[in-house]
């Protein structure tokens, strides 16, 4: 155990920045995100300046493979902001592997071309936009306040400065959405030939506009048959045009998966900076302090910890059987070997067993691992419930 405790781990490769500013809080949302407004933003990215300096001391960076600005919605700092911004990620992680995957998140009409070049001149070579659906009734039932002209704008700014990696998002199972809307959505998103897609089902979160309208029962969603009909149709459309299916809400050509999310999903290291963001080095977890000024404030005498703590090797163990089996290429036998000492097998016998007996999971092909079925990626949420908590809540 003190081995464990005191082993050195190795520099992160991957880093995440959040932007916790936007321009209006969706009825989805409960993100830590703040409404722009008055909010101080020069201030915060000096914090931010001042984690990334204290963090590098203490856990000096190697060479970075990945970076991810989320949000809130990181585009909606100016042009000079967004360079002060970038600037400073490059002094504290000066060493970039030449592939590097340097993605942001965008919302669509924040970003016009001289931001845009300003992101791309900054090191940004991969843009995700949340479009969520193409219809604009959908769009303002939702809480988001661009239409579909500014997404096709905003895509056409980003391939004129030269950023043509680009992501979209979209959502299902929103509020009066029907199954014929969505394959519209689709259909006007496939024309747009992106090399990535991320469709997520909706999930009515605590403290949004949707929580208290759902505890109304004022919030008109899809029901169960056609929330499962609108996810065997966008896996069957997606893949019909030719898109990898690589993890359970996301798609891509090949050699276009998002590989920043992939390090989550191998539960690997990451640096995580800005207010209510996690990091996760060594198996020690931290959470910062969420609000923008106790985290202004908190940075200036030291790092703005919430909390931090060590995650439990059971607790680990749990967490590598979700995030990899979320991936539909499945989790690595080998992997799980190497980071507990343990075959998964020795550990995890009774829910691989009872999800195997029901189909849910299979071997993958090279036998090296486990991965969801065919019929596993429709109940998903339900196979992962069976190893979270299956040792934790034994211990």
């Amino acid at each position: 155990m003190t081995t464990e405790l005191n082993r050195t781990p190795a520099a992160p490769e991957a880093v995440y920045i959040h932007i916790p500013f936007c321009t209006n809080k969706c009825f989805y949302c409960d993100f830590n995100s703040y409404v722009l407004k008055d909010q101080p933003v020069m201030d915060y990215l000096r914090a931010l300046d001042r984690e990334m300096e204290q963090t590098v001391a203490i856990t000096p960076p190697g060479v970075i493979k990945t970076i991810f600005v989320g949000g809130g919605t990181p585009t909606v700092l100016k042009p000079d902001e967004m360079e002060f911004f970038l600037a400073s990620v490059r002094k504290h992680f000066p060493n970039w592997s030449p592939d590097i995957e340097f993605s942001m998140e965008a919302n669509p009409g924040t970003t016009d071309l001289d931001k845009m070049k300003v992101m791309k001149d900054g090191g940004v070579n991969r843009v995700s936009f949340g479009v969520q659906a193409f219809q604009n009734s959908l769009l303002g039932e939702i809480g988001r306040i661009h239409n579909t002209d500014d997404v096709y704008r905003s895509l056409e700014n980003a391939r004129k400065t030269g950023l043509n990696n680009l992501s979209i998002d979209l959502m299902f199972g929103l509020p009066n959405q029907t199954v014929e809307m969505l394959d519209e959505s689709i259909t006007r998103a496939l024309e747009l030939d992106l090399p990535h897609y991320s469709i997520y089902s909706l999930k009515v979160e605590e403290n949004t506009l949707f929580h208290t309208l759902f505890n109304k029962n004022k919030l008109p969603l899809p029901n169960e048959d056609d929330e499962l009909a609108m996810y065997k149709l966008l896996m069957d459309r997606m893949r019909g045009a030719g898109y990898k299916q690589y993890e359970i809400s996301n798609f891509a050509k090949p050699g276009k998966e998002s590989r920043h999310n992939i390090t989550y999903w191998k539960n690997e290291d990451y640096y995580g900076f800005g207010a209510g963001a996690h990091g996760y080095v060594g198996r020690q977890r931290h959470i910062n302090i969420k609000g923008v000024n106790p985290y202004n404030e908190a940075a200036a005498k030291g790092l703005p910890r919430l909390e931090a703590f060590e995650v439990p090797r059971e607790e680990a163990m749990e967490d590598f059987m979700m995030v990899g089996l979320r991936m539909l290429d499945g989790m690595e036998s080998g992997r799980f070997r190497e980071q507990f000492g343990v075959t998964v097998e020795e550990i995890f016998e009774t829910p691989l067993t009872k999800m195997m007996n029901l189909g849910l999971i299979e071997r993958r092909s090279d036998m090296e691992g486990y991965k969801l079925s065919e019929k596993g990626i429709l109940f998903g949420n339900d196979v992962f419930g069976e190893f979270i908590g299956y040792l934790t809540v034994e211990a």
